[in-house]
């Protein structure tokens, strides 16, 4: 069993390393130019804050220290992404091992949602919604240790409470994970009675409210400006009633398409579809809490306020579906479909970069086309005609004026908007277009 075990780790690990490389090498070679978010990410961490006009901070804090250590090489970035991504898979791995305490089972879960659209073909663009892939998966982690065991111990409460955090200061929308686990706690404590309240609970809670507290005061600095944009962005303000079942029909239709991927798979792995929901089984009470819970909130948020749900927002939602999916069916599973499995499986994890390197070729009019170097070096050349200064400043939107921060050799601080104010307070300046650089 010892060597048939190491041989499922060392399949995983073998996995985990053809998608890095993959993922990282693929857009690396078609790519004109890093995608929106990921100059975004860059251009927020030129001049780091405790947040920024349209996210909280984190996910601008790993590109600039990858910034600080490699310099503007594109294939960084890709693969960032890709290490978020498989740290992601790491403890789903993990999870899923202590669940069945199997380890081929385990390999199945992480192998079901390779076939998920957010996990290979969106991944090359760093961005808030990967930022939260290991810290979704790390709290899942360390919340099913607390769970699970008797005995609280003091670090998995810590370290709960600081990845939470984390998550959070990844994307507002991790407090959707957040609540679904709270919820269960809560219903075992106080409504079923099974478990004793632990004051060391509270180390989750205070250490989550400590790390959130910079971020806070930020906030209300800056009139919560990153609350007002995601509300903006569900399109809230032009609701009507007739949304209230348009948005959450179609949230719901795009989930399904989404999981056609991952129902396949679970087809030709399994005998018959047929499983029992036994929700005295704390196991499955937690694979549905992690799950089906999340989904739910929004769902039922969309149906409550009529918001629009972007697709992209589910990105972190579905990290634990292949652990469910087998739990549910592991009567079921039938290792004789395993080789049907497994070709069905290289059928989606082949297509999914060979689709993205057919895009990125075929098509010229991406973001990922932009000329973001021939612009730097020809602002650069004009600069270096009319002043013997370096640019240190640039204004403007993120894409623009984020390219110049990001390909100009002096690293320009990116520092917000083009306005009046901001241009008198610079030593030497020029301005191209709605984008102005700049010497203090």
């Amino acid at each position: 069993m010892t060597i048939y075990n190491k041989n499922i780790d060392n399949v995983f690990y073998i996995f985990v390393t053809v998608h890095l490389i993959f993922w990282t090498l693929i857009p690396s070679l078609t790519n004109h130019n890093l995608p929106l978010d990921t100059i975004e990410a860059l251009a927020w961490g030129s001049n780091l804050d405790w947040g920024f006009n349209k996210h909280p901070p984190i996910s601008a804090l790993f590109p600039e220290i990858f910034y600080q250590i490699f310099g503007p090489k594109d294939w960084v970035y890709y693969l960032l992404s890709q290490i978020f991504v498989i740290i992601s898979f790491y403890y789903v791995f993990k999870f899923s091992n202590e669940i069945f305490n199997n380890k081929l089972l385990g390999l199945i879960s992480v192998l079901l949602i390779e076939a998920i659209y957010f996990y290979n073909f969106t991944t090359p663009e760093f961005n808030v919604n990967v930022c939260q892939l290991p810290f979704w998966t790390l709290t899942v982690y360390y919340s099913w240790k607390i769970y699970s065991n008797k005995e609280i111990k003091f670090l998995d409460c810590f370290l709960v409470g600081l990845f939470a955090a984390f998550g959070f200061l990844s994307k507002y929308l991790f407090i959707y994970l957040l609540v679904s686990i709270d919820l269960l706690f809560i219903y075992l404590i106080f409504l079923k009675k099974e478990r004793k309240f632990d004051f060391k609970y509270l180390i989750t809670i205070e250490v989550f409210i400590v790390v959130l507290v910079p971020h806070l005061i930020w906030l209300n600095n800056n009139d919560f400006i990153t609350i007002s944009y995601g509300l903006a962005r569900t399109g809230l303000e032009q609701s009507n009633l007739l949304d209230h079942i348009k948005f959450p029909l179609i949230f719901f239709l795009k989930q399904l398409g989404i999981l056609v991927p991952i129902l396949f798979l679970t087809f030709l792995l399994v005998k018959k579809v047929k499983f029992k929901l036994n929700l005295k089984d704390k196991k499955l009470l937690f694979l549905l809490t992690i799950n089906f819970l999340p989904v739910a909130l929004m769902f039922l948020t969309s149906l409550i306020i009529g918001s629009k749900v972007r697709i992209m927002w589910m990105t972190p939602f579905y990290l634990f579906l292949g652990t469910l999916i087998v739990y549910l069916f592991q009567e079921q599973i039938n290792l004789k479909k395993l080789k049907a499995f497994m070709i069905g499986f290289m059928f989606f994890f082949f297509l999914s970069p060979a689709l993205y390197a057919y895009v990125s070729i075929s098509k010229d009019d991406k973001r990922t086309d932009y000329p973001g170097k021939e612009i730097a070096m020809k602002t650069q050349y004009a600069w270096d005609q009319q002043f013997d200064s370096k640019i240190n400043v640039v204004l403007g939107d993120e894409w623009n004026a984020g390219n110049l921060s990001y390909h100009l050799k002096s690293r320009p601080v990116w520092e917000g908007f083009v306005e009046r104010k901001k241009l008198d307070q610079l030593k030497d300046y020029m301005c191209l277009d709605s984008v102005c650089v700049g010497s203090r």
